[in-house]
């Protein structure tokens, strides 16, 4: 920090850390008293994204000293979150939280044996045209859905009302949890590096495609019919886990992870910024169905902003929408070889999608960015691929002409903060985004 001394004052010039709020000192007399900046205390600034909309986000801003919690295991946390009432409350993280800290085998319900779920259930034993819903209690299944649900009431983490969730320091997060932000209002979920939940008991479904398949559950954060969502300088990984190295059962992939953002069932007014999605295959769903009777309670809803976020060697839903009106400006797309798609564009949605910039592998054609799921306008301009702009529903109306798209989101987005060049913002989100750049 740099001071200039005036007449026996102390006048102070704030410094930015890359990443991290400047100590302030304040000058009193000839006293300066250093005083931290409180980032836990920090709100969504107005106009950034959809969560400014309204009565804006401020979380647990307002937490008195008896609302303040530091929590070091995942017990104390989901304390943290049961304790108080809906009143405003701070949760400090310190260090990594694993959820399923003594692992899988301490969740499987007694009697339940792997082997003996892949004899039963294996497509020359069991074959492919039923599914294993009607299987008893006891049998394998049976025994697989027991100890489901023991995952599942161990790692799901119910967020309150009126709460900030902040990671202290570089090195805080959390393993095997998910995060539950369900019909509520008001949350903050800040500088975390979140492991996304390995599903200990994936279920075989024959039926699922010509050839069967494996379907897990469990996402790494979920909003679920909540508002005012702000998700700042976090990271979304699937850490020592990954697909990669997952086995190979009855010929399908051994799939143990679900989504890293789902926003669903009504979510309205969400800002994710400066986080990194990395790592992972189906990323992040906005509207889970094309149902009718979810989409009576999606309608006009899922308004959603996106903006300085890394989308690092992700396969495909970089988001996939669903009805919403979507706002991501000035995010980075980084394609792996596994890449599919980024944004999906599915039922009733209105994506705006500019000031991007997108980094293809050789062979891979920006005709991919996009992906129709159905016919639903869209807004893309001046998105960059490798350094080059370029129109994302040109190229890929070219390259794919039966699945033609057509421009015009019908909305122009107004909440956003400083828009900053498409060809500049590998730089800057490189340098800004993902945990430990919030101090």
């Amino acid at each position: 920090m740099n001071a200039q001394i005036w007449h026996g004052h102390v006048i102070t010039k704030v410094l930015a850390v890359a990443g991290c709020t400047a100590l302030v000192l304040a000058a009193t007399g000839t006293t300066a008293q250093a005083r931290a900046h409180d980032t836990a205390r920090e709100t969504l600034p107005a106009g950034d994204g959809w969560a400014s909309e309204g009565t804006g986000t401020t979380g647990g801003a307002a937490a008195d000293a008896a609302h303040v919690y530091t929590v070091t295991d995942w017990a104390g946390f989901k304390a943290a979150l049961a304790a108080g009432g809906t009143a405003p409350r701070i949760i400090k993280v310190k260090g990594t939280i694993d959820a399923v800290s003594e692992g899988c085998d301490s969740l499987a319900a007694p009697g339940y044996d792997f082997d003996a779920y892949l004899a039963k259930y294996s497509p020359e034993a069991w074959g492919l045209d039923t599914d294993l819903s009607a299987e008893p209690d006891d049998s394998p299944e049976g025994l697989r859905r027991a100890s489901a649900a023991n995952q599942d009431q161990t790692i799901k983490a119910n967020v309150p009302a009126n709460t900030t969730i902040i990671g202290v320091g570089r090195n805080a997060g959390f393993k095997g949890a998910s995060l539950q932000i369900k019909a509520v209002d008001n949350v903050i979920v800040r500088n975390l590096t979140f492991e996304s939940p390995v599903d200990c008991f994936p279920q075989w479904d024959p039926t699922d495609g010509s050839t069967g398949n494996w379907n897990s559950e469990y996402d790494t954060a979920v909003v679920y019919g909540s508002t005012h969502v702000w998700l700042d300088h976090n990271t979304f990984t699937d850490g020592s886990h990954p697909d990669s190295a997952a086995p190979t059962y009855f010929g399908m992939l051994y799939q143990q992870h679900d989504g890293e953002l789902d926003i669903v069932r009504g979510a309205n007014h969400v800002t994710a910024s400066w986080n990194v999605f990395t790592e992972h295959d189906k990323t992040i769903l906005i509207g889970n169905s094309d149902s009718e009777s979810t989409a009576a309670g999606d309608r006009g809803k899922l308004k959603v902003t996106f903006h300085h976020n890394l989308f690092s060697n992700l396969v495909e839903r970089a988001p996939r929408v669903r009805f919403g009106q979507v706002d991501s400006y000035n995010n980075h797309f980084v394609a792996g070889d596994d890449y599919s798609y980024s944004f999906g564009i599915g039922k009733e949605s209105q994506l705006v999608a500019e000031h991007n910039a997108f980094t293809l592998p050789e062979g891979i054609s920006a005709a991919k960015v996009l992906k129709r799921w159905n016919v639903s306008p869209l807004t893309a301009t001046d998105n960059y691929v490798n350094g080059k702009r370029t129109d994302l529903i040109a190229v890929h109306n070219a390259e794919i002409p039966a699945e033609t798209l057509e421009s015009g989101a019908g909305w122009t987005p107004t909440l956003r903060t400083e828009v900053d060049p498409a060809k500049r913002i590998p730089g800057i989100v490189g340098r800004g985004a993902g945990a430990g750049r919030v101090c």
